[in-house]
Formats: structure tokens, C-alpha cells, sequence
């Protein structure tokens, strides 16, 4: 009976990511993927359903050739939506390497700090969460603003004598994201660095390898799953961030996130955002999948 009662309870353990897989992510994505196979409307909700749930699995596949991809058609022929893929694909590539040249640093001085210090240092990179994303970047607002505290304080010291235009321009949004995000950058980097064999780079310093060398041919290739980690969760929300363009980077920021905060709500275009949304899904995804097969059969290959 324990034996059965094991291999039930470790079934169920398995069971547990794929149910909320299916719930949070499939689902949703099928409702949107639904949708943007629709055609708008004057109505609630403004769009007309190709097929509705209604109709079962037999009124699914019996709609299959009426389906339409008219609005991801439109996508390729309207620039507006490519240049928003593009320039958001950029700053947030912009983005995750300035928080990784940022963060790395610090999570390498955190692995590198007194062991009794570390909680306390952990807790410090912790600590923005406990104040509201948006009260943290409407902060930013007074301290980036012609008139506000880093304009004072450059004027003060004498550094400068006009202030600078930063509020509404890109450096503003990169400030913004690689601030909101950088906590998921250096957490992932300093749990790998936490958990590294010292060992190793004592022998290698032993063997005559100077620190730096020791560092580039030890540390950082043992590191790069941290790396990795901390790029895709900062690369990924920051593509279809919208808050932070919107407040930051002003009306002439063109990011996806903002296009489709634009088609949602003031054109009411739904079946257009849910085509946006889904390319958006499947630029992110696809790439993330095909990189987590090639890095599983790279382990297999090692083992």
C-alpha cells in the first residue's frame, strides 16, 4: 500500500506543472489564438467568433475551412507592427545586456562576501519588490524630469549648467527596465555562483592561472546557466513591457506592448491584438523551446 500510495502521490506531483500549464498558458492562448481568427464588430465583445465553444468538437473541425488569417495577413503589410516587433526585440536586447554587465558584478560580489553577509546583501536586491512597480517608476519620473533630483544635483556640483532632456527618451526606458528587472538578472547569476566548487579555482591559481584567467575559463562558463536564466527573465517581460514605455519613454516610444495597449483600447480592435499577440507569444516561445532542446541533448552529450 506505501508503495502505491508513493507512486500515486509522485504522479500527481508530475501532473501538477502540466495542469497549470494547460490552465494558465494553453487555454489562454487558445482564446486569443480564437480570437484573432475573428472579424471586428460594433459590439460586446467587439468581434464576431468563427466558432464558438458551443459548438463542440465536431462544430470545430466542420468550421476548420472557414477559417481566416486576414488579420495576421494585415500584420505584414502594415510597417507599423513589424517596426514595433523590431524596436521592442532591440530595447530589450539593449536592456538585458546593460543588466547583465550590471548585474553579474554584483552577484559575483554577493557570492564573494563573508557568508554571514549574505542574507543581508540578498535582501537588499529584494527589497524594491516591497514597494509597488508603478510607485517605483513614476519615482523615476521625479528624478529623471528637467527639474528633478539628478538635474539639481548635476547642477549643484557644477557638472552641468542646463539640464539634461532624459524623461521621455530611450535612455529614460532603458533606465526603467534594466531598474524594474535587474533583481531577476543578478538573483539566477548568484544562485550558480553561490553553489561553485572554490575548490576549482584554487587549483587553477595553483597551476599558475592568474585570477582573471581563472575567472574567464572557471567561473563565468560555470555560471552560464545563471546567465542564461537571468537574460530570458529579463529579456521576455521587457519585449512586451508597457507601463514602463508609456511613462518613461513618452508617445514617440513605439513598442509592441503600447501598440497593443493602442488596438485594444482605443481602436477596439480586438482581432488585430490578438494577432499581434499571438506572433509576440511565438517569437518568444519558439526560440526558448528550440534553445532548451539544444541545451538538454548539450547535457546528455556531457554525461
Amino acid at each position: 500500500m506505501r508503495n502505491l500510495g508513493s507512486a500515486l502521490f509522485s504522479r500527481l506531483v508530475i501532473i501538477v506543472p502540466y495542469v497549470w500549464l494547460l490552465f494558465f498558458f494553453l487555454v489562454p492562448f487558445f482564446i486569443v489564438f480564437r480570437i484573432s481568427l475573428s472579424t471586428m464588430a460594433i459590439a460586446q465583445p467587439p468581434y464576431v467568433p468563427v466558432f464558438g465553444f458551443a459548438d463542440g468538437l465536431s462544430g470545430f473541425i466542420g468550421k476548420l475551412g472557414e477559417l481566416h488569417f486576414d488579420n495576421f495577413l494585415w500584420l505584414t503589410e502594415d510597417a507599423l507592427y513589424i517596426n514595433a516587433y523590431l524596436s521592442s526585440l532591440w530595447i530589450a536586447g539593449v536592456s538585458t545586456i546593460l543588466a547583465l554587465l550590471i548585474g553579474y558584478p554584483v552577484a559575483y560580489g554577493m557570492a564573494k562576501a563573508p557568508r554571514a553577509l549574505r542574507p543581508t546583501l540578498l535582501m537588499l536586491v529584494i527589497l524594491p519588490f516591497w514597494t509597488s512597480f508603478l510607485i517605483r517608476v513614476y519615482a523615476w519620473i521625479a528624478i529623471l524630469k528637467p527639474e528633478g533630483l539628478l538635474n539639481q544635483f548635476l547642477m549643484g556640483i557644477g557638472v552641468i549648467n542646463d539640464p539634461l532632456i532624459i524623461i521621455n527618451t530611450n535612455w529614460a526606458l532603458y533606465i526603467g527596465i534594466v531598474y524594474s528587472y535587474l533583481p531577476f538578472m543578478v538573483l539566477p547569476i548568484y544562485s550558480t555562483l553561490e553553489k561553485l566548487d572554490h575548490s576549482l579555482i584554487e587549483a587553477a591559481q595553483d597551476l599558475g592561472a592568474p585570477p582573471v584567467s581563472a575567472f574567464w575559463k572557471i567561473t563565468f562558463p560555470l555560471s552560464v546557466p545563471g546567465v542564461v536564466a537571468g537574460c530570458m527573465l529579463v529579456f521576455i517581460p521587457a519585449v512586451g513591457e508597457f507601463v514602463i514605455p508609456d511613462l518613461l519613454g513618452g508617445s514617440q516610444t513605439l513598442m509592441i506592448g503600447k501598440t497593443l495597449w493602442n488596438e485594444f483600447n482605443a481602436n477596439r480592435d480586438w482581432p488585430v491584438s490578438a494577432a499581434v499577440a499571438t506572433i509576440l507569444l511565438l517569437i518568444l516561445v519558439v526560440p526558448i523551446v528550440f534553445f532548451q532542446n539544444a541545451q538538454a541533448k548539450a547535457e546528455e552529450k556531457g554525461r
